[in-house]
Protein backbone atom coordinates (compact mmCIF):
# COMPACT_ATOMS: atom_id res chain seq x y z
CA UNK A 1 0.00 0.00 0.00
CA UNK A 2 0.99 3.44 -1.04
CA UNK A 3 0.90 5.72 2.23
CA UNK A 4 0.76 9.85 1.54
CA UNK A 5 1.62 10.36 5.06
CA UNK A 6 4.10 8.84 8.01
CA UNK A 7 3.67 9.41 11.65
CA UNK A 8 6.43 8.56 14.06
CA UNK A 9 6.20 8.43 17.69
CA UNK A 10 9.40 9.75 19.25
CA UNK A 11 10.89 7.64 22.33
CA UNK A 12 11.04 3.74 21.62
CA UNK A 13 10.74 4.74 18.11
CA UNK A 14 13.02 7.15 16.48
CA UNK A 15 15.13 7.28 18.99
CA UNK A 16 16.59 4.79 21.52
CA UNK A 17 15.70 6.65 24.91
CA UNK A 18 14.15 4.52 27.25
CA UNK A 19 16.74 3.15 29.13
CA UNK A 20 17.64 6.66 30.26
CA UNK A 21 13.78 7.56 30.63
CA UNK A 22 13.61 4.73 33.35
CA UNK A 23 16.69 6.14 34.95
CA UNK A 24 15.90 9.54 35.50
CA UNK A 25 12.35 8.10 36.42
CA UNK A 26 13.98 5.60 38.69
CA UNK A 27 16.10 8.89 40.30
CA UNK A 28 13.06 10.81 40.79
CA UNK A 29 10.35 8.61 41.95
CA UNK A 30 12.47 7.12 44.72
CA UNK A 31 13.50 10.54 45.87
CA UNK A 32 10.22 10.86 46.13
CA UNK A 33 9.32 7.78 47.76
CA UNK A 34 7.44 5.99 44.95
CA UNK A 35 7.49 2.43 43.79
CA UNK A 36 7.71 2.44 39.86
CA UNK A 37 8.95 -0.77 37.97
CA UNK A 38 10.82 -0.84 34.53
CA UNK A 39 7.90 -3.67 33.48
CA UNK A 40 5.22 -0.82 34.78
CA UNK A 41 7.28 1.72 33.13
CA UNK A 42 7.54 0.05 29.26
CA UNK A 43 3.61 -0.22 30.26
CA UNK A 44 2.68 3.64 30.27
CA UNK A 45 5.07 3.88 27.35
CA UNK A 46 3.47 7.40 25.22
CA UNK A 47 1.41 8.36 28.94
CA UNK A 48 2.42 12.38 29.64
CA UNK A 49 5.03 12.48 32.41
CA UNK A 50 2.63 14.61 34.81
CA UNK A 51 0.00 11.67 34.34
CA UNK A 52 1.41 9.18 35.35
CA UNK A 53 3.02 11.06 38.81
CA UNK A 54 -0.86 11.57 39.37
CA UNK A 55 -1.33 8.04 38.68
CA UNK A 56 1.44 6.23 41.20
CA UNK A 57 0.54 9.64 43.89
CA UNK A 58 -2.56 8.21 44.03
CA UNK A 59 -2.12 4.30 43.66
CA UNK A 60 0.54 4.72 46.67
CA UNK A 61 -1.03 7.36 48.37
CA UNK A 62 1.37 10.03 48.55
CA UNK A 63 0.67 13.62 47.96
CA UNK A 64 3.21 15.45 45.08
CA UNK A 65 2.91 18.10 42.51
CA UNK A 66 2.89 16.05 39.51
CA UNK A 67 3.87 19.42 37.58
CA UNK A 68 7.15 19.81 39.18
CA UNK A 69 7.91 16.13 39.25
CA UNK A 70 7.70 15.92 35.91
CA UNK A 71 10.11 19.17 34.88
CA UNK A 72 12.19 17.06 37.81
CA UNK A 73 12.00 13.94 35.41
CA UNK A 74 12.61 15.38 32.05
CA UNK A 75 15.74 17.79 33.43
CA UNK A 76 17.37 14.45 35.23
CA UNK A 77 16.38 12.85 31.43
CA UNK A 78 18.08 15.86 29.64
CA UNK A 79 21.33 15.08 32.14
CA UNK A 80 21.56 11.67 30.23
CA UNK A 81 20.62 12.87 26.47
CA UNK A 82 24.20 12.67 25.40
CA UNK A 83 24.42 9.00 25.24
CA UNK A 84 21.01 8.71 23.42
CA UNK A 85 21.07 6.71 19.80
CA UNK A 86 18.68 6.47 16.74
CA UNK A 87 17.10 3.38 16.17
CA UNK A 88 18.41 2.77 12.94
CA UNK A 89 15.82 1.02 10.60
CA UNK A 90 13.17 3.45 11.57
CA UNK A 91 15.38 6.25 10.39
CA UNK A 92 16.38 4.55 7.36
CA UNK A 93 12.71 4.49 6.74
CA UNK A 94 13.04 8.15 7.68
CA UNK A 95 15.64 9.07 4.81
CA UNK A 96 13.79 7.01 2.54
CA UNK A 97 10.70 9.05 2.28
CA UNK A 98 12.09 12.42 3.13
CA UNK A 99 11.13 15.24 0.68
CA UNK A 100 8.88 12.13 -0.99
CA UNK A 101 6.28 11.99 1.48
CA UNK A 102 5.25 14.46 4.44
CA UNK A 103 6.13 12.93 7.64
CA UNK A 104 5.09 13.84 11.30
CA UNK A 105 6.60 13.42 15.22
CA UNK A 106 3.86 12.47 17.18
CA UNK A 107 5.64 12.47 21.06
CA UNK A 108 3.92 12.29 24.48
CA UNK A 109 6.85 14.16 24.99
CA UNK A 110 6.94 17.80 26.51
CA UNK A 111 8.05 20.00 22.98
CA UNK A 112 11.38 21.14 24.90
CA UNK A 113 12.35 17.71 25.57
CA UNK A 114 11.06 16.81 22.04
CA UNK A 115 13.07 19.98 20.00
CA UNK A 116 15.91 18.67 22.10
CA UNK A 117 15.90 15.29 20.83
CA UNK A 118 15.60 15.67 17.30
CA UNK A 119 17.81 18.76 17.04
CA UNK A 120 20.59 16.78 18.89
CA UNK A 121 19.82 13.62 16.63
CA UNK A 122 20.01 16.41 13.95
CA UNK A 123 16.96 15.11 12.09
CA UNK A 124 14.45 17.93 12.98
CA UNK A 125 14.39 18.66 9.05
CA UNK A 126 13.18 15.36 8.25
CA UNK A 127 9.52 16.39 9.62
CA UNK A 128 6.62 19.03 8.42
CA UNK A 129 4.70 18.73 11.51
CA UNK A 130 4.91 18.12 15.49
CA UNK A 131 2.83 17.07 18.32
CA UNK A 132 3.77 17.14 21.59
CA UNK A 133 1.54 16.59 25.19
CA UNK A 134 1.08 19.90 25.50
CA UNK A 135 -1.34 19.71 21.60
CA UNK A 136 -3.71 17.83 22.66
CA UNK A 137 -6.38 17.18 25.78
CA UNK A 138 -6.71 13.63 25.50
CA UNK A 139 -3.40 10.95 25.14
CA UNK A 140 -2.48 7.60 24.25
CA UNK A 141 -4.24 5.15 23.82
CA UNK A 142 -6.81 7.95 22.75
CA UNK A 143 -6.23 8.79 19.00
CA UNK A 144 -6.06 12.57 19.43
CA UNK A 145 -2.34 12.54 18.79
CA UNK A 146 -2.34 10.91 15.50
CA UNK A 147 -5.18 12.67 14.32
CA UNK A 148 -3.56 15.98 14.69
CA UNK A 149 -0.57 14.86 13.16
CA UNK A 150 -2.62 13.90 10.11
CA UNK A 151 -4.52 17.01 10.32
CA UNK A 152 -0.91 19.32 10.08
CA UNK A 153 0.34 16.98 7.49
CA UNK A 154 -2.87 17.38 5.40
CA UNK A 155 -3.45 13.57 4.73
CA UNK A 156 -6.54 11.36 5.33
CA UNK A 157 -5.84 9.35 8.64
CA UNK A 158 -6.50 6.03 6.77
CA UNK A 159 -3.72 7.51 4.23
CA UNK A 160 -1.31 7.37 7.08
CA UNK A 161 0.89 4.71 8.57
CA UNK A 162 2.24 5.13 11.90
CA UNK A 163 5.44 3.86 14.01
CA UNK A 164 5.15 3.47 17.53
CA UNK A 165 6.70 1.21 20.24
CA UNK A 166 4.38 1.30 23.23
CA UNK A 167 1.17 -0.43 23.34
CA UNK A 168 -0.73 2.65 24.03
CA UNK A 169 0.28 4.05 20.90
CA UNK A 170 -0.30 1.07 18.86
CA UNK A 171 -3.89 1.38 20.30
CA UNK A 172 -4.23 4.76 19.49
CA UNK A 173 -3.00 4.15 15.99
CA UNK A 174 -5.29 1.42 15.05
CA UNK A 175 -7.99 4.09 16.91
CA UNK A 176 -7.08 6.64 14.57
CA UNK A 177 -7.75 4.21 11.41
CA UNK A 178 -4.04 4.18 10.42
CA UNK A 179 -1.75 1.47 9.45
CA UNK A 180 0.62 0.71 12.52
CA UNK A 181 4.24 -0.74 12.37
CA UNK A 182 5.27 -2.19 15.85
CA UNK A 183 8.72 -0.91 16.41
CA UNK A 184 9.03 -4.42 19.04
CA UNK A 185 8.83 -6.42 16.42
CA UNK A 186 12.82 -5.83 15.29
CA UNK A 187 13.77 -3.51 18.15
CA UNK A 188 14.74 -4.49 21.82
CA UNK A 189 15.48 -1.50 24.16
CA UNK A 190 18.61 -2.65 26.84
CA UNK A 191 16.87 -3.52 29.74
CA UNK A 192 18.00 -1.81 32.92
CA UNK A 193 17.18 -3.56 36.12
CA UNK A 194 18.08 -7.62 36.03
CA UNK A 195 15.55 -10.23 35.17
CA UNK A 196 13.10 -7.52 33.76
Amino acid sequence: MEFEGYIFDMDGTLVDTMPAHYLSWRQVTQKHGLEFSEDRFYSMGGMPTERIFDILAEEQGKTLNALECAHEKENAFIDLISEVEPIEPVLEVVRRNHGKVPMAVATGAMRWVMERMLNQLEITDYFQAFVCSEDTKRHKPFPDVFLEAATRLGVAPEKCCVYEDAQLGIEAGRAAGMHVVDVREFHTPRRITAGA
